[in-house]
């Protein structure tokens, strides 16, 4: 009997372990689960409150991208998002970058309505830009994937409006 539960332990430590394994390897690619397809070499954050603080402490502007897994517009916009090199530079380097699947309790960030796929620009004094806004007058925020040399200008202005007015 005793053989048999000290096997039956080793085993179970065996399991465990690997099973820790797993984990910590899974935790060194963070940045691809946090991604979710926008953009593997992009540093994500995790929450809109740590967006809202790392913009302040780099001082550069947040992007806040709102999307649904099962939207097909998001996919569309996320594949077009995701390959366009200048926009994954520009938000590799210039942003810090947050991706959402959920509504945060800011109400600032639906001023126009709780729609995906939805792109807002928050500067680094924690303003959220209800002026950088894109094409279509009956969603203000949404982005076609077709829209992507405008979203490049939306960024570029975000980051203007913040060396003009500190």
């Amino acid at each position: 009997i005793m053989l048999h539960s000290t096997l039956a332990l080793s085993l179970l430590l065996i399991a465990v372990t690997s099973n820790l394994a797993m984990a910590i390897k899974k935790e060194k690619r963070a940045p691809q689960t946090l991604s979710r397809g926008w953009g593997d070499e992009i540093t994500w954050v995790q929450t809109y409150e740590e967006g809202l603080y790392q913009a302040k402490k780099s001082n550069k502007p947040l992007m806040v991208i709102h999307h649904l897994e099962d939207c097909q517009y998001c996919q569309a916009l996320k594949k077009a998002f995701a390959e366009n090199e200048e926009i994954q530079e520009m938000a590799q380097n210039n942003f810090i970058m947050l991706n959402l699947m959920h509504e945060t309790t800011d109400k600032n960030l639906s001023p126009d309505g709780q729609y995906v796929p939805r792109i807002m620009f928050i500067d680094p004094s924690l303003t959220v830009r209800a002026d950088i806004t894109g094409r279509y007058s009956n969603r203000l925020y949404t982005y076609e994937p077709q829209d992507m040399p405008f979203l490049i200008e939306n960024m570029k202005k975000a980051l203007r409006l913040i060396q003009t007015e500190l």
